[in-house]
C-alpha cells in the first residue's frame, strides 16, 4: 500500500487490534525545588518507578523542557538516569536529542551527531528533535539527513512534532513519512499531530510496508490510539506510569475494566493538556506533588504555569484512579 492508497482505505473500526501487547514509553518530567534547582532525588525515583512499572523512560524530551535547559543539565539528566536504571542492557531508556537552530538556518550534521553520541555513551536510544535546520530542507535533504543518522546510530527515532507543541515543529507528508519507514536504524517515529486520521494513516502505510516499526503516539488527546496499532510516547503518561501500565495489561488480557481506566486517564489528559499545551508541565508537577512523588510543584521558569486551582480537581482525578491501583 502506498502513501495515496493510504488516504483512500481508512477503516479505523476494521483496524483495532484486540490482545496487543502495547509497547509504551513515558516521558519523565523534570521537578525542581523551591531555590529552582533540579529535584534529582524525585527525579531518579520516578526513572526507577516508570521503568519498574514496564514502560520506558524518555528523558530530555519536551516534558523534562530539553528545549529549555542548558547542555550541561542535558548531560547530567543523561547521567543520572543511566545510574538510576543500573548497568544492565535489558533496561533500556529513550532520550532527546536537541540541537537548537534559528529559523531559516541550515542543518547542523556534526552537532546532531555529537548529541546523539553523548546518547549512546549513556546506553540510550535517540529520539530526533526536530528543529528549524532540520525540517527547514526539501524533502530528498531531509531524508538524507535522517540517514546520516543511521550511519552513525543503530538505533533511534524519528519525531513529529505538531506545532502547537513548538514553532519549528514539523507533521510529515505521508510520501516523506514512508522515506523515514525505508531507513532501518529507524525503529520507530512519535507522532505529535493530535490528529487521529493523521495516525491511522501512518499505522496503516506501517502495516503494510515495514510491520516491525513502531508508530508511537504523541496524541495525549487520544491515548486510546493503542487499540488501533499505535504504540505511545507521551508526555500524559509521567503522571501515572503505575496506571498505564495496568491498562496496557488489561488490553494484553481482553479486561474489559480497560476502557473505564483508559477513560478515566484520558480525562486528566484532556483537563491537563488545555490551552495553553505547554502548560501540561505543570499541571503534571501538581499531580506528581499531590501524588507524594515530588517535593514541589514547581516547573522550569520559562514554562508556562498552571493556577492553584487545578489542584483541587487534580486532587478528585487522583482519587478516582486510586480505585484502580
Amino acid at each position: 500500500m502506498n502513501a495515496p492508497e493510504v488516504m483512500t482505505q481508512m477503516d479505523p473500526v476494521g483496524m483495532i487490534k484486540p490482545r496487543r501487547k502495547i509497547s509504551g514509553i513515558s516521558a519523565i518530567l523534570l521537578p525542581f525545588l523551591e531555590d529552582g534547582s533540579v529535584d534529582w532525588a524525585s527525579f531518579n525515583a520516578h526513572v526507577e518507578r516508570t521503568s519498574n512499572a514496564g514502560l520506558a523512560p524518555a528523558v530530555n524530551m519536551d516534558t523534562g523542557y530539553a528545549n529549555l535547559l542548558d547542555e550541561a543539565t542535558r548531560l547530567e539528566v543523561l547521567k543520572q538516569t543511566r545510574a538510576s536504571l543500573g548497568t544492565r542492557k535489558e533496561i533500556r531508556f529513550v532520550a532527546g536529542a536537541f540541537v537548537d537552530a534559528a529559523e531559516g538556518s541550515a542543518w547542523n550534521r556534526d552537532e546532531t551527531l555529537r548529541q546523539v553520541e553523548l546518547i549512546q555513551q549513556q546506553g540510550g536510544i535517540p529520539v530526533i528533535f526536530q528543529n528549524f535546520g532540520l525540517t527547514g530542507q526539501p524533502r530528498d535533504q531531509l531524508l538524507e539527513s535522517y540517514a546520516e543518522i543511521g550511519r552513525h546510530a543503530p538505533q533511534f527515532i524519528a519525531f513529529e512534532l505538531g506545532k502547537m507543541f513548538a514553532s519549528f515543529g514539523m507533521i510529515y507528508d505521508l510520501d516523506t513519512y514512508a522515506g523515514l519507514l525505508d531507513i532501518p536504524q529507524c525503529i520507530g517515529a512519535k507522532h505529535s499531530s493530535l490528529s487521529r486520521q493523521q495516525e491511522w494513516q501512518r499505522i496503516l502505510l506501517r502495516d503494510s510496508k515495514r510491520p516491525d516499526f513502531k508508530v508511537y503516539t504523541g496524541n495525549d488527546l487520544a491515548i486510546d490510539m493503542v487499540m488501533y496499532g499505535s504504540d505511545y510516547l507521551l508526555g500524559l503518561s509521567t503522571f501515572a506510569p503505575d496506571l498505564f501500565a495496568k491498562r496496557d495489561a488489561m488490553w494484553l488480557a481482553g479486561d474489559p475494566a480497560f476502557y473505564g481506566l483508559n477513560d478515566l486517564l484520558q480525562y486528566l489528559g484532556f483537563f491537563a493538556f488545555r490551552a495553553p499545551v505547554p502548560a501540561y508541565k505543570h499541571s503534571a508537577a501538581q499531580f506528581l506533588k499531590l501524588r507524594g512523588w515530588t517535593k514541589t510543584n514547581k516547573t522550569h521558569p520559562r514554562s508556562p504555569e498552571r493556577p492553584e486551582s487545578d489542584i483541587p480537581i487534580l486532587g478528585e482525578i487522583a482519587i478516582r484512579l486510586g480505585e484502580y491501583q
